[in-house]
């Protein structure tokens, strides 16, 4: 699939859904972006002890940019979300967005489109998915779960 194929895939995702951004990507098909379009960004909202902690994927790093949605350990939202990813990134670039579940990149999404970018997207699923019955992640969906390039911590 082309990486226009798989855009106008993401964004009737987000006119189906009804999304207050562009749309929505599965992991394989952000990585498909990624790996065919080195203008594409991936911005990894999870904090840094997620990252640190849990793992992060594995893509060039000018197209991995890491801006925390919220603070550890505080878990308040970082006032600074906006002006960080404006240092980083450009108003008509692809975003791809992701947390770990793809709820907090939802909301940084959310934000971003409300602030003048105009191509942001979701990474449905997050980094590690939600929980399996046994309460753990990575078993069920997810980056990681996909196989997807990642280095654990």
């Amino acid at each position: 699939m082309s990486p226009q194929d798989i855009l106008s895939k993401a964004q009737q995702r987000g006119t189906d859904g009804q999304l207050p951004y562009a749309g929505a990507v599965t992991p394989q098909e952000a990585l498909a972006l990624i790996q065919a379009d080195t203008s594409v960004k991936l911005v990894d909202v999870r904090t840094r002890a997620e990252r640190d902690w849990i793992g992060t994927v594995q893509i060039p790093a000018a197209q991995h940019l890491a801006v925390q949605w919220n603070l550890y350990p505080e878990g308040k939202p970082n006032p600074e979300f906006l002006p960080q990813l404006k240092e980083v990134t450009l108003p008509d670039e692809v975003l791809l967005f992701l947390c770990r579940s793809g709820v907090r990149s939802k909301h940084a999404a959310k934000l971003a489109t409300e602030h003048g970018y105009a191509r942001c997207f979701d990474i449905l699923e997050g980094f590690e998915g939600n929980k399996d019955a046994a309460g753990h992640r990575k078993t069920v969906e997810g980056w990681c779960f996909g196989g997807l390039p990642w280095v654990g911590a």
